[in-house]
């Protein structure tokens, strides 16, 4: 049988213990109130050379408080510094690089509410690299880091003529290959050529012989970082034509790699 002194140290113990875990789950607490996880929806985007491009940033939906208060943003690039700020409600651009010069801005209503998503236009390959996005206000903080890269890429047209079907895209880059399936997937011979319009940017010219009326093909161009796949089904009247676009790894998650999924082009291109 435990004695009296035992007892009394065995309580002492569970009280401190107790105690411990208590003060630990307060300050857990408190930290979570004070800080907020900033998110962006894809870490790894892809820009397409020549085109605008949002660069996302925001307070995640299940951290954010009902008020940010006061909310100040600011956006860096590793090799260059400054890109764009936000205080006080209004540009704070001094120090700003200068190669982002009117060509960054965020959206003040969206700031207002935890989104600091960055407009970033008429993108060039100088862009591409580390960004760091941060946004701090009276209740919320943090910090997420975004690796953009830069492509180019573009919607093949479609024509049907003499049973020869045909796939032409004016820019694409780095050099991709092209692959023509069947309705099945079956791989199609097919005959592709590139002409480098600039250093590094080519188009591209595919032919699929003996292609038939009624049938749907897939033509799937794609390197190491861009994949369009345009599915051409040929009807009487021409060619039926949709492309969707998809890109490498576009963050740590997986269903945000399907979540890039940007366009659905729908066109009709006419018999020669």
């Amino acid at each position: 049988m435990a004695t009296v002194g035992q007892i009394i140290f065995f309580t002492l113990v569970t009280l401190n213990v107790l105690l411990a875990a208590f003060i630990v789950l307060i300050l857990t607490l408190a930290f979570s109130k004070s800080t907020s996880k900033v998110v962006s929806s894809n870490t790894k985007p892809v820009a397409n050379l020549g085109e605008d491009q949002i660069l996302s940033c925001y307070v995640s939906a299940e951290s954010q408080p009902n008020r940010l208060g006061e909310v100040s943003v600011s956006w860096e690039k590793t090799d260059l510094g400054t890109v764009y700020r936000y205080e006080n409600r209004a540009p704070a651009l001094d120090g700003q690089a200068s190669a982002f010069k009117g060509r960054a801005q965020v959206f003040p209503d969206a700031v207002a509410i935890g989104n600091a998503s960055l407009l970033l236009r008429s993108v060039r390959s100088s862009d591409e690299g580390e960004y760091t996005c941060t946004i701090r206000s009276s209740v919320a903080h943090g910090t997420v880091s975004i690796q953009l890269r830069t492509a180019v890429f573009s919607v093949p047209t479609l024509k049907f003529s003499n049973s020869i079907l045909t796939s032409e895209a004016s820019s694409w880059f780095p050099k991709p290959d092209v692959t023509w399936l069947n309705q099945t997937g079956n791989e199609l011979n097919a005959n592709t050529s590139f002409t480098e319009r600039s250093p590094g940017i080519y188009s591209l010219l595919s032919s699929l012989q003996s292609a038939k009326v009624s049938e749907t093909y897939s033509c799937r161009i794609e390197n190491s970082l861009v994949v369009a796949v345009t599915e051409a089904t040929i009807s009487g009247s021409g060619v039926l034509g949709r492309t969707f676009f998809t890109f490498s790894v576009a963050s740590t998650q997986l269903v945000s790699f399907y979540l890039n999924i940007i366009t659905s082009v729908l066109c009709m291109f006419y018999v020669v």
